[in-house]
């Protein structure tokens, strides 16, 4: 990567401006406090349910394994983002070294990806225990929900892999102000010295491809789903089917709504203060959101929460 700067300081810069949410200094102290609230309050919820999960062995389902392993990469989502916001809501010069940058830009994208992954491995996981329920436990095996959960991982961290080392490869020029909480690929694609437009295209084309494609298939399964559970005789049954259901379709629309709404379109037309509401809003409040709604309407996941509770 290559740095240019017309400013007679340039030599002493050693990375970006992350200009984040610009307001006075007591707004940016009630801002620490109230974020470092929910990161701590994110990390406590899916922390209980990846150790209510390992300690009760009722929920050594895979069902809950994969649920485990989704609370266990909303931690990693989170982190990735939220301690250099914090630090800088207290920062006065709020730089980012050029390597902490990208490797942000690279986890925060590979993390999502393999959310997006998750997100439909357990919704087959609902479509093979509801439609399929007889040949359920011969399917999804423990060696093919361990397969399936590698498997999200491994795609979620190379689906990006490449346009991420072509765009840190790049020359950059001018402030190197990124108008943004995180280095994000539409303030850092502004900043260099030459415009690529394929690049770009191919990162506007890649970003929200995982998401249309595996919310289309998230829609189908359960689309399935509900013509099965139509078809369920007692009342009962098909209350515990769609309490089942109802919490990841939750959790599927919070998430891919507000990425399908960010990169469904050119980066280049969303003004910065969108840009920072709607990543807000998927990469901060979701993790946040997502262990009250699993265990909202889950009698087993809350009996499980009480018991690790008590410990």
């Amino acid at each position: 990567m290559k740095i240019f700067n017309t400013s007679s300081n340039s030599s002493t810069f050693t990375g970006f401006i992350l200009l984040g949410f610009t307001c006075h200094r007591e707004g940016q102290i009630l801002l620490f406090v109230l974020f470092s609230v929910v990161y701590l309050l994110t990390l406590m919820g899916n922390g209980s349910i990846i150790c209510a999960v390992h300690w009760d062995e009722r929920l050594h389902t895979p069902m809950y394994i994969l649920l485990a392993n989704f609370s266990f990469l909303e931690i990693w989502y989170v982190t990735c983002t939220v301690p250099n916001m914090l630090a800088n809501f207290l920062s006065d010069t709020k730089i980012i070294s050029f390597s902490g940058c990208f490797l942000q830009f690279y986890f925060f994208f590979s993390l999502g990806a393999t959310e997006c992954f998750f997100l439909a491995v357990m919704a087959f996981d609902r479509y093979l225990a509801i439609c399929q329920p007889l040949h359920y436990p011969t399917i999804m095996t423990r060696h093919l929900c361990s397969n399936l959960m590698v498997s999200c991982w491994v795609l979620g961290f190379i689906w990006l892999l490449i346009p991420i080392i072509i765009i840190s490869q790049m020359s950059f020029c001018g402030s190197r102000i990124i108008d943004h909480f995180l280095c994000d690929p539409g303030p850092l694609l502004t900043l260099t010295c030459k415009k690529a437009p394929v690049i770009e295209l191919v990162f506007n084309i890649l970003t929200p491809l995982p998401v249309f494609m595996l919310f289309l298939f998230i829609v189908g399964s359960y689309a399935l789903v509900l013509r099965a559970v139509l078809r369920v005789p007692s009342a009962a049954g098909r209350r515990k089917s769609f309490s089942t259901c109802g919490s990841h379709l939750a959790v599927v629309s919070l998430f891919c709504g507000s990425v399908i709404v960010m990169y469904g379109s050119p980066t280049s037309t969303h003004e910065a203060g969108k840009q920072k509401t709607v990543t807000l809003f998927y990469s901060v409040v979701t993790p946040f959101l997502n262990p009250m709604i699993y265990s909202l309407r889950n009698k087993d996941m809350k009996k499980a929460l009480k018991k690790f509770w008590r410990l």
